[in-house]
C-alpha cells in the first residue's frame, strides 16, 4: 500500500478537517521523536483546539485517591464530570495518548459529551505516564480508580450504582487490562466497558499496521515508540495485563459486556478486529462497529465531526443498557 492510500480512504468530512488543521497549524514535529516531557507538552498544546465550547456540567471537581502500597498505585487525581439529571452509577474514562501523553484535560470535551449521552458522571483518572512510570504503573492507577470510584466521588454528587469502564487507544488497553486484573483477583465490580480503537498487543505486523503504516495521523513508527516507552525492557510477550489479546479464552469469556468501536483508517484497526473475532468464537454477542473514513483519535473531534458525535451517542446508549437505565 502506498503512503497516500490511507488518505484516499478518508471521508470528505475527515479529509476537510485534517486539511484545515494542517493549514492552521503548519508543519508539526512528531512528538514521539522528542524527549518525553517535550513531546507531552506539545501534545497537550495540540489538544487544546478540541477542548473549547465545553458542554455544561452540573458539577466539575477534582478528587484524590490515596496511594495503595499493596496494590502498587500512587496518589491519584480524578477529574469528576457530573451531568445534569444524572442517574446512579458512573463511567470511568481512561484517556489515550500512547501510555505517555495526554491527560483528563486533553479528553475533557469528549468525556463531557459521553457523560451527557450516558446520563452518568464520568471520572477521568490522571494515571501515571510512561516512560517515567512504565508498565504496570498506569494500570495500577486505573485499578485503584475502579476500587475507590464511589468512595472518593460521592462528595461531588456521584451516586453508588453500576460502574462502567471506558477508554480510547492506550486507555482502552488499560481499561481491558484492569478488568482482567480484577477478574484474576476474584473481583467483578464492573458492569461493562466501552472500548474505542484500542491497542491490545505489541504486534506491529498486522494488516492494519501495514495498510496505514504512514497514517494519516497515527503511524506504525509512533506506536512502536509508544510501546517501547510503556514496557521498557520488560518482557511482556506472555503477559495479558500488558497485551490483553494474550488473555486466555476463559478470561475473555468471563468479561462483562463490551461495546467495541474502531476507526476505519487506523493502524490499530486489526487489534479491535482480532479481539472481536476471539469473542465471537467464544459465543459472545458483542458487535464491532468500524466507523469508516475516520482516523485514530477521531472522538476528540466532537465539534467538527458528525461521526464523532454519532459514535459517542451509540456508546452512551450502550452504557445506559449496561447500567440498566434503558
Amino acid at each position: 500500500m502506498t503512503a497516500n492510500s490511507g488518505t484516499s480512504r478518508l471521508s470528505p468530512e475527515m479529509a476537510a478537517l485534517l486539511a484545515r488543521v494542517a493549514a492552521e497549524a503548519g508543519p508539526q514535529v512528531d512528538p514521539t521523536t522528542l524527549p518525553p516531557a517535550e513531546g507531552r507538552a506539545l501534545s497537550e498544546d495540540g489538544n487544546r483546539r478540541w477542548n473549547v465550547d465545553l458542554p455544561e456540567m452540573a458539577q466539575v471537581a477534582d478528587v484524590w485517591i490515596d496511594e495503595d502500597a499493596d496494590l502498587g498505585s500512587a496518589r491519584l487525581r480524578i477529574k469528576v464530570l457530573v451531568p445534569p439529571g444524572h442517574g446512579p452509577g458512573a463511567v470511568i474514562f481512561v484517556h489515550g495518548g500512547g501510555f505517555a501523553f495526554c491527560s483528563p484535560e486533553t479528553h475533557e470535551r469528549c468525556a463531557r459529551v459521553l457523560a451527557l449521552e450516558c446520563g452518568l458522571p464520568v471520572l477521568l483518572p490522571d494515571y501515571r505516564l510512561a516512560p517515567e512510570h512504565p508498565y504496570p504503573a498506569g494500570l495500577m492507577n486505573v485499578v485503584a480508580t475502579i476500587r475507590n470510584a464511589f468512595a472518593v466521588s460521592g462528595s461531588s454528587g456521584v451516586k453508588d450504582g453500576p460502574l462502567i469502564l471506558s477508554g480510547d487507544s492506550a486507555g482502552a488497553n488499560l481499561a481491558l487490562a484492569a478488568m482482567l486484573h480484577e477478574q484474576s483477583s476474584g473481583r467483578q465490580a464492573v458492569a461493562g466497558a466501552l472500548l474505542f480503537y484500542g491497542t491490545y498487543a505489541g504486534d506491529f505486523h498486522t494488516e492494519s499496521y501495514r495498510d496505514f503504516e504512514n497514517g494519516p495521523g497515527l503511524t506504525t513508527a509512533k506506536m512502536q515508540r509508544y510501546w517501547q516507552w510503556y514496557v521498557g525492557d520488560r518482557d511482556v510477550s506472555a503477559d495479558p495485563l500488558a497485551c490483553p489479546l494474550l488473555a486466555t479464552d476463559e478470561a475473555l469469556a468471563a468479561l462483562p459486556p463490551l461495546h467495541l468501536m474502531a476507526a476505519g483508517v487506523d493502524p490499530l484497526l486489526s487489534d479491535s478486529s482480532t479481539l472481536h473475532e476471539r469473542l465471537r468464537r467464544l459465543g459472545r454477542s458483542e458487535a464491532l462497529t468500524v466507523v469508516p473514513g475516520v482516523t485514530h483519535g477521531f472522538l476528540q473531534n466532537t465539534l467538527d465531526l458528525a461521526a464523532a458525535r454519532e459514535a459517542l451517542a451509540a456508546a452512551g446508549a450502550a452504557a445506559r443498557h449496561m447500567a440498566g437505565s434503558n
